[in-house]
């Protein structure tokens, strides 16, 4: 079990969970903007999925005693090392984010207040630049509690739930890990199902990060294939159905 509290027995409030791949362009920018939400007994969990180029080296180059830096032998994809990034995290409150955007400041306390009341909390995000989003409609907080319609919403592609605006409380580990050894993407839309079938979710109004788009992303970029489209939908199915299971929640 890890221990949840620094070196000096302080308890630690916020762990960071990022997973890194051939981050070498923009993961400098973006760490430097997560340290600066960071309080003292923070910490920045960064799991390296054996980048090729300098990913890990520009990491360890930087000089916070609150990064805790994990090299991977080998690349397993951003799901698994991202699950080994928040097993590792010690904070009360669990943060996923990208090696790419920008945090936007105030996004720490912000989520922190929402998740107050929730075990799951979801925010927006602008484009870096100030270029257009996705068609998907950004997220309301009017919406926060309306768990049928949002898991409806996620099976047909319709919910803007990203793992780099999203946090979680560490109670709710109980339910996310593991995650389900089936999924190969969308971690992030396995958090936002268990937190609506737990009936505990917030959704936030406000953006809290800068999204940069490039030809890297994990994130496609445009319309997929029928089969994936169906392989993806009966993922999800197959995740709502584990979630309710581990939550022993009922509609």
């Amino acid at each position: 079990m890890n221990d949840l509290t620094t070196p000096e027995r302080r308890k630690i409030r916020v762990s960071v969970c990022m997973a890194t791949y051939k981050g070498e362009p923009f993961v400098q920018e973006q760490v430097a903007s997560i340290l600066a939400e960071l309080g003292p007994d923070d910490e920045l969990v960064i799991v390296d999925d054996a980048s090729p180029d300098g990913t890990a080296s520009i990491i360890e180059a930087i000089p916070d005693p609150r990064i805790r830096l994990v090299r991977a032998p080998s690349n397993r994809g951003y799901v698994r090392t991202f699950e080994e990034a928040v097993r590792l995290c010690r904070g009360e409150y669990i943060f996923l984010s990208d090696q790419d955007d920008i945090w936007i400041p105030g996004r720490v306390g912000l989520m922190i207040a929402a998740l107050a009341k929730s075990q799951v909390v979801a925010s927006n995000f602008d484009m870096l630049g100030g270029g257009p989003r996705p068609w998907i409609p950004r997220l309301r907080s009017t919406d926060s509690r309306r768990h049928l319609a949002n898991l409806a919403a996620i099976l047909i592609g319709f919910r803007a739930y990203y793992g780099c605006g999203m946090a979680f409380r560490r109670d709710a580990l109980r339910y996310f890990a593991p995650i389900p050894r089936y999924v190969r993407e969308s971690h992030d839309l396995w958090l936002a199902v268990c937190g609506n079938v737990a009936g505990s979710i917030t959704h936030l109004d406000e953006s809290t990060i800068l999204r940069r788009l490039h030809e890297e992303n994990q994130t496609p970029a445009g319309w997929r294939s029928l089969p994936k489209i169906l392989a993806a939908r009966v993922m999800l199915l197959r995740l709502m159905a584990e979630a309710c299971r581990r939550t022993r929640k009922r509609f």
